[in-house]
Parts: structure tokens; sequence; C-alpha cells
């Protein structure tokens, strides 16, 4: 009898095998990096929310059942998209990071109990909680940046790191003063909130649009993004954009002691802040005022004059939130509690397979249009072969499909006496639609695999794709339709080809600009976009050459720890021997696992992208690389840490282990999982054990919990 297979929600975490388990979080990672393209790249979602936090819960609950199996290219260490191309891109001052989600009371448990485990004086549950509370807007984040008073720079969240420069448009928004008044704010101040529209004012201007013969907006949020990302500012301002502030980024000194007087201070400083608020205090196991304002927040949401799909707790004192911090993707200190999903009824027209760059094939079904919440949906995912047998889903199925706040709606049942009479299963293809090689997948694995490799077209397409996105090489004009057009035509195959294009355009017998739909313009544009994208920084560099389990996190992670494409890549091609010291090292980078370094050094272990790396990087007959890539250069505060290779073992005394790793991370430290001959610093307390030994023997500096704060500063 054939062994059970891992199916997306089908194996209860506590019973997944360790192999289920990583092929799961790979799955999991993909996926959900995808649907953050389309929602924060795109604005346009692909999922339901509702689907979309069942995903991030799915890979948060393997994470902690198996801890040593987290990919540094994790949903929970990354936030948001590369900012679009167009704007101007500006590096954010304070990282500006999204929150983890709720669905019930019993998450909400789970996040204080976090926060009570994490500082130790609040182990005793008779010391109070103090929560703030407020509405979930459906916007756009934003961050407004003001010296000595007036507005100086509007940025989108972008990717987390860095926005898109839309000053000018913010300009625009009557809710956004151009200069605070009276005296009473930092010289450098940046308030960060979210740009929306009002119920009220986007029925107006669909009512707009329609009598225009425009296309109508699908919701609010659309209606906004797409309003405050305009290259021209006429175009934002005739949009009834508003502005809720709810946080603050760069202070050039402290602005209040709690967030509750945070926000009366912004109210002062002319900003609307997002209403009706709360100042809930949670004692032990008393959840009922908490609960209490959850669902006072659901119940009205309707008469609110906004669009809220849930409601933010944040702990209130600004101390514990400064030494909560944030993990990589997300703060300790606030969780988003979302309100349960909306649902209706549609019919799968049909069902076809896609191949993704790395060969999986994943089912999609298209659906009769439906609106559901305002928003009309035709498509959703139906993730893998095993979910679909799981929940019998067919072609002409009548199903149930489910969204909360904006976003198209994924398959939740089949309703199975409306079924056809003539209905059968859906035959799964044994081989690949695109390349017709077999179609595969490893035993207790969910995912299934198109074996054709670079073979198959639509792999070598979506790897091109991916190299030209605006996570990798960020090349306009170089979208789907041309990259499949030059493909077709044997014009760019690998990626070298790309920047090599210009140069055989001028020798070849048709240049560009004379082909139907071309002329000098678009051929120009073309070029000087390539070569705009040929300097690029490592981390973007090692995520766009699609090294399978390598997201942007992961490629961020080895970027800041190998610092140059020199060193990486030498690193990488020693580290192939699985004995050597830089396995070893790649291996001690907390967060790489076994799975995941052997996908990164076979990587190197293939010719042929040995040869890709070597043609893209090195000097031409002009003495210029075709790429120039550039060191990376981390985000981290000065401090004696900074760089530094910090492991911890035995028992903290002064504080929890979680708060000295991210006290230690703040400050610049790699913390590493396991000791090294680069390991710079063992911290030891109580019960150290193997580590301990481990640095001795390699003759390591050995610092006891207090030499630690003294060497930080936190004595």
């Amino acid at each position: 009898m054939e062994k059970n297979r891992t199916t997306l929600f089908d194996v209860p975490v506590d019973q997944l095998t360790e192999e289920q388990a990583s092929s799961e979080l790979i799955e999991l990672a993909e996926i959900i990096a995808e649907h953050d393209r389309l929602y924060y790249g795109k604005d346009q979602p692909g999922i339901t929310d509702a689907d979309y936090d069942a995903l991030r819960r799915r890979n948060g609950a393997i994470e902690t059942s198996f801890p040593h199996l987290i990919l540094p290219d994790s949903p929970s260490r990354r936030v948001g998209t590369e900012p679009a191309a167009g704007f101007r891109k500006i590096r954010h001052a304070v990282p500006m990071t999204s929150l983890e989600n709720a669905l019930t009371l019993d998450q909400m448990r789970k996040f204080l109990d976090g926060i009570r485990n994490f500082i130790l004086e609040l182990r005793n549950p008779n010391v109070a909680i103090e929560l703030v509370g407020e509405p979930k807007i459906d916007g756009l984040s934003c961050s407004l940046r003001y010296e000595k008073g007036i507005l100086a720079l509007g940025l989108t969240r972008g990717n987390g790191i860095e926005g898109e420069d839309v000053t000018a448009n913010v300009e625009t928004i009557k809710d956004i003063p151009r200069r605070l008044p009276g005296k009473d704010w930092p010289d450098v101040l940046e308030v960060r909130g979210e740009v929306y529209m009002s119920d009220e004012d986007f029925l107006r201007l669909n009512e707009q649009q329609e009598a225009a013969g425009g296309k109508p907006f699908a919701n609010p949020r659309n209606a906004a993004a797409g309003g405050l990302r305009q290259l021209d500012p006429g175009v934002t301002a005739s949009r009834p954009l508003r502005f809720f502030a709810y946080a603050w980024g760069e202070v050039s000194r402290p602005i209040a002691q709690t967030q509750w007087e945070a926000r009366r201070k912004m109210k002062e400083w002319g900003f609307k802040l997002n209403e009706p608020s709360g100042l809930i205090e949670v004692v032990d196991s008393d959840f009922a005022t908490l609960s209490g304002y959850h669902e006072n927040i659901q119940v009205h949401r309707s008469s609110l004059g906004f669009s809220v799909d849930g409601v933010v707790m944040k702990v209130n004192r600004l101390d514990w939130q400064d030494r909560l911090g944030f993990d990589s993707r997300s703060p300790r200190w606030a969780i988003a509690w979302k309100f349960p999903p909306e649902q209706a009824l549609t019919v799968i027209r049909n069902i076809v397979v896609q191949i993704g760059r790395l060969g999986r094939a994943t089912p999609v079904a298209n659906l009769v249009p439906i609106n559901v919440g305002g928003v009309l949906v035709s498509r959703a995912t139906l993730h893998n072969r095993d979910e679909m047998e799981r929940k019998d889903i067919r072609e002409d199925d009548t199903v149930i499909i489910q969204r909360a706040g904006d976003v198209i709606p994924q398959v939740v049942a089949v309703v199975k006496d409306r079924r056809p009479v003539h209905s059968r299963p859906y035959p799964f293809p044994a081989r690949c639609p695109v390349c017709g090689s077999s179609l595969a997948r490893e035993e207790d694995a969910a995912e299934t695999y198109c074996t054709g490799g670079l073979y198959c077209e639509a792999q070598a397409k979506e790897r091109l794709l991916h190299f030209v996105s605006r996570n990798s090489f960020d090349i306009e004009g170089l979208g789907e339709k041309n990259i499949r057009l030059f493909f077709e035509k044997g014009l760019i195959r690998t990626p070298v080809d790309i920047f090599t294009l210009e140069e055989r355009d001028r020798t070849g017998d048709q240049p560009l600009s004379a082909w139907k739909g071309w002329g000098d313009t678009s051929a120009h544009n073309l070029f000087d976009a390539i070569n705009r994208a040929r300097a690029i920084s490592l981390d973007r560099f090692i995520f766009a050459l699609g090294i399978r389990q390598v997201g942007e996190a992961t490629a961020r992670l080895l970027a800041r720890h190998y610092l140059t494409l020199k060193n990486w890549s030498r690193s990488m091609e020693s580290a192939v021997d699985p004995d050597s010291e830089a396995r070893e090292e790649l291996l001690s980078i907390n967060g790489i696992g076994e799975s995941m370094a052997e996908d990164i050094v076979s990587f190197f272990r293939e010719r042929q992208n040995q040869e890709v790396l070597d043609k893209l990087c090195s000097p031409r007959i002009d003495g210029e690389p075709p790429v120039t890539v550039r060191d990376f250069e981390p985000m981290t505060m000065a401090s004696p840490v900074s760089g530094k290779t910090v492991v911890f073992t035995g028992k903290m005394e002064t504080m929890s282990r979680s708060e000295a790793k991210a006290r230690a991370e703040r400050m610049g430290a790699n913390v590493a999982s396991s000791v090294s001959r680069k390991t710079d610093y063992v911290v030891t307390g109580p019960g150290a054990g193997s580590k301990e030994k481990e640095a001795r023997k390699l003759g390591l500096t050995i610092l006891s919990e207090q030499e630690w704060l003294d060497l930080i500063g936190k004595g």
C-alpha cells in the first residue's frame, strides 16, 4: 500500500514526518512568495486574505514543530515585494514591516504567551499586559518623513527595505499636512499610516468611471493603491484619497512613552487616526475585554465608512516594544486579529496545469466569474494533486469559494449534491502539458515536477522571467510577452543573452526597431533598461539565479554573511565537498539546514551554471563585465559586535534566550546555530554543553552572560 503523502492542510502537523514537513515548507514558501508579489507588487491579489492567512498559519505551525527546518527564505522572514519600476527607490531609514495574523482567540492567547515568554518579568500571569486596539484599515502603507516640521519625503512600503518615492503624490492628499503645527515635534519625524479611500468616495469614483466608459475598480484598496502609485501627480490629485496615521519610523528624539500617548501626539500634529481605538488590559486568562473590542468593531464595521478586515493589537508600553523588537518580517509586539472570510458559490469551468520555473506542476481552476463582496473572481489555485484529491475537486463542480477583504478566493469545498451525473475525477496528467516530459514526485512529497528541466520551454521561460523580475534585475520592458517572443525567436535563451542583445541587434539582419509593433523609440527604451540593470546588489543577484529554496530572504542572509560575490562563489565552490570547512561555515549560518545547503551547492556542481556566472561577471574584450555585482551593505547599527558571528549556549539569566538573540541581531551580529572556526564569540550560561566544549577545542573567545552584556554596553 502506498504511503500517505503530504497534502496542504491535510496531515496534522504533529503527524508529519521530517521529510513531509521539509517538502511542505518549500511549497508554502513558493506559494506565499507568488501571492506576495501579486498583492504588494501588482495590487492584483490572487487568493483570499483568509486563505493567505491559512497558508501562513500552516507555515508557522510547521516551523514551530520543526524549527531546524525553517528556511531562510521562509515567509516568516520577509515582507512585501520589490518597489515598482518607474519610481525612484529609496531605502527606509527604519524598515517597514507587516503584521502576523490571528483568526481566533486561541491564536491571540498564543501571541500574548509569546510576549510573556520573551520578557522574563511578564512570566508572572498576574502582571497585566496593556494593549492598544485599532481598526485594521485596508489600504496602502505609506511613510511620511518630516524635517523641521516640513514634509520632505513620502515612500510606499515596497519590500520593507526600500520603497517608492511618491512625495509629489502624497502632497496632493488633503489629510496629510505639508507643515506640522506648533513646535512640539522632533526635527526628524517619520509618520507611518495607511492611504485609503472611504466607502462613499469609492462608490462615487466608480460611478464616474462608468459614466466615462472606464472600467470600475474592484474595491477601495485597489483604487487607493492605484491612485497613489501614479507617475502623474495630477491623476493622484483627482482621486479622493485619505490618510490614517498609526505608527512612526525614524525620529530624532523619543515622542512618547506609550503607544496611546504617541497616538495623541500624532493627532496634535494634524493627523487623523484610525478610530474607534481602545486601551485594553489583559491579566492572566481574562480575555473578555479583548474579545469585546474585537466583536464590537466586527459588528459595526459596515458603519465605519471605510474598509476594515480586522483589528490591530499593540503592546502599549514602548519600552516593552523596544525589548520585544522584530523578527525578520514582523514586530513581536503587534498582531492583526482578522475577521472571518466571506463565502460564495460558483462553478469550475475547467482545470489546467501550469508549470513553474522550477518545474512544479500546479493545478489551477478557471471559474465562472462571480462577484464576492464587490470583487469579480474567476481563477483559483488548487495547490497540488493531493489537495485536489482530498477535496475531490472536478471540472463542472459547484464549489464554495471564500474571500476576505479584496482578493481572489480559493476553493473551500465541493457541493456534492450539485455535481453533474456525468462527472468524473480529474485525470491529473502524467506528462508535462508543455514539453511532454514525465511528471513525477518523490515519495511522501506533495509537489509534482516536470522532469524536462531546461528542455522544458515553460521552465526555461519562467527562469528568464524570474531573472528579469522586479525582485531580481528589474528590467522594464522584458515582461512575459517579450521574453516569450525573444525566446521563440532564439534571441534570448540564457541570462547572458539579455546583456548581449543590443550588440547582436546592431549586427543582425533585421534590427528590433524594424519588427512589427516596434520602432526606434521602443527598441531604444528596452536597451536603456537593460543597460541600467547591469549593476545589481549581491542579494538581488543571488536571488535572480533562481536556486531552489533561495528566495529573497535567503539571498539576503547569504549576502549579509559573505558580503561579496567573490567570497560567496568561492566558498560555495569549496562547499561542494561535504567535509570542507566551507560547507561547515555554510551550515553554521542560522537558518541554513542540510537540505538548503545541498540545494545551494548543487547549483555550483552544474557546469552550465558555472558558465553562466562566469559569462555574466567576467570582463569582456572591452574590459567591462556584462553585470557588476555590488558588495552587500547591511543595514545595522554601529556596535562592537557588528559583523561578528555569535553563538549562545546554555541558560540566559537576565533575559530570555529569544531576547538575547534578538538584541544581538539588532546590533549587527550574525547569530549562528552551531560553532565553527569562524565563530567570533560563544556566550555561555548554566547548562552549556557540547557547543562550549567545541568552542574550547577550537580556541574561540568564550564569554559569560555578564561579559557579553559589558561588551555590547548593556550591562
